[in-house]
């Protein structure tokens, strides 16, 4: 009998107040998938909609991009006067609001957005010498965006070479050069991170 042929019961619940779904079954995909279920849920109830029903397909709200742009400029202007854990704040707040986007607007809009605010709050970590949280952002911003974000590829490269993770920074950045089709700020680091590597295997031979 194939698995079309297979009813399965779930060990399923649903709370008569609040419509969330739980279950006792320790299955984790099943656990992320109802946590899914239920957060859109939650997304459609918090509508401002007629009868709770979504918007046409693909809308955007003007409102939360702007607050999105608004906290982002915010942050490099903070960042401009130095103030640069101001600068991590307000990068904070505006990855917050763009990952809490409704699931039916467009993700793309999303990645772009979260591809920025990461890439400048790796920036802003850097100026406080915050290497790890910087590595972590710059790889963020590159989840997101892979092509055509050099300035992402470059933080965590350089993140990483602070560390004295040489090696690691090695392959980041000759990854990076294979998606920026060689960058002229990645070629001078990789050379720069072959040099020190050179210097250290001389140094312990």
């Amino acid at each position: 009998m194939s698995d079309l042929d297979t009813f399965t019961m779930l060990p399923l619940q649903i709370d008569p107040q609040t419509k969330a779904l739980t279950t006792t079954s320790n299955s984790r995909a099943l656990q992320a998938e109802l946590a899914a279920l239920n957060s859109f849920h939650r997304s459609l109830l918090a509508l401002e909609t007629p009868n709770q029903v979504p918007p046409p397909p693909v809308p955007v709200n003007p409102k939360r991009s702007a607050n999105v742009n608004k906290l982002r400029d915010s942050g490099s202007a903070e960042y401009r006067k130095g103030k640069y854990a101001d600068a991590v704040k307000f990068y904070s707040l505006g990855l917050q609001m763009a990952l809490t986007r409704p699931l039916w607007e467009p993700q793309q809009l999303v990645r772009e957005e979260i591809a920025t605010l990461y890439a400048n709050r790796a920036q802003a970590h850097m100026a406080l010498q915050s290497w790890a949280e910087g590595a972590a952002d710059g790889e963020a911003s590159v989840e997101a965006k892979r092509v055509g974000n050099p300035k992402a590829w470059w933080r965590r490269g350089k993140c990483l070479m602070e560390m004295g993770r040489l090696a690691e920074a090695k392959e980041w950045v000759a990854k990076g050069l294979e998606m920026e089709s060689e960058e002229s700020e990645l070629v001078a680091m990789l050379k720069d991170i072959n040099a020190r590597l050179e210097e250290k295997e001389k140094a312990s031979s």
